[in-house]
């Protein structure tokens, strides 16, 4: 009987030793697994910032020679886009139902195609456009140059306040903060 107790003893530590053992493996594992996610989570954090930066190249070149009294059309899109979205392209206001980093409503999407269609240009645009940031800005270039927008100042408050916003006094307020986002 002792013998048979002791033998259940010895397996018994055995068992709980190679289960310690395990567990200790098991942790060391999930430690590994778990610097490894970390490692592909920065790494996809990289990628995707890599890809804004492209983007914004992209988006520079779109620019060049646009509106011709403006040499550097980039920092009134990023003050704009700044002002509007805080640079979220998934920005949305309900109340406006204004959307993306450029907050477009359905009013410009649709002055826009009509100025498209105006030019008998095949281009359009869909409400849905506004969620893109590459359609956002094309929008924003098609609407800046058709109602001939020369000035930051221009560009600003009738983006603000549409086609004849740099004469409505409620546009300054706007103009002024897209003005600080440009000079900081």
């Amino acid at each position: 009987m002792r013998k048979i107790f002791w033998i259940l003893f010895f397996t018994g530590f055995v068992w709980a030793f190679l289960g310690l053992k395990n567990s200790i493996n098991q942790d060391k594992l999930n430690k590994e697994l778990k610097t490894q996610n970390t490692i592909d989570s920065l790494q996809h954090h990289i990628d995707s910032l890599q890809c804004v930066n492209d983007s914004l190249v992209e988006q520079y070149q779109l620019f060049d020679g646009i509106v011709e009294p403006i040499n550097n059309m980039i920092d009134i899109i990023n003050a704009i886009i700044e002002v509007e979205s805080s640079n979220n392209d998934s920005a949305y206001n309900a109340y406006e139902d204004a959307v993306g980093c450029l907050q477009i409503r359905q009013t410009m999407v649709n002055d826009v195609n009509r100025i498209l269609k105006r030019q008998k240009s095949n281009l359009r645009f869909t409400y849905d456009s506004r969620w893109s940031r590459d359609s956002s800005i094309q929008m924003f270039e098609i609407y800046c140059k058709h109602y001939n927008l020369t000035t930051y100042e221009q560009i600003a408050r009738c983006w603000n306040g549409g086609p004849r916003g740099i004469n409505n006094t409620a546009t300054v307020g706007y103009w002024k903060k897209v003005k600080d986002k440009i000079d900081s």
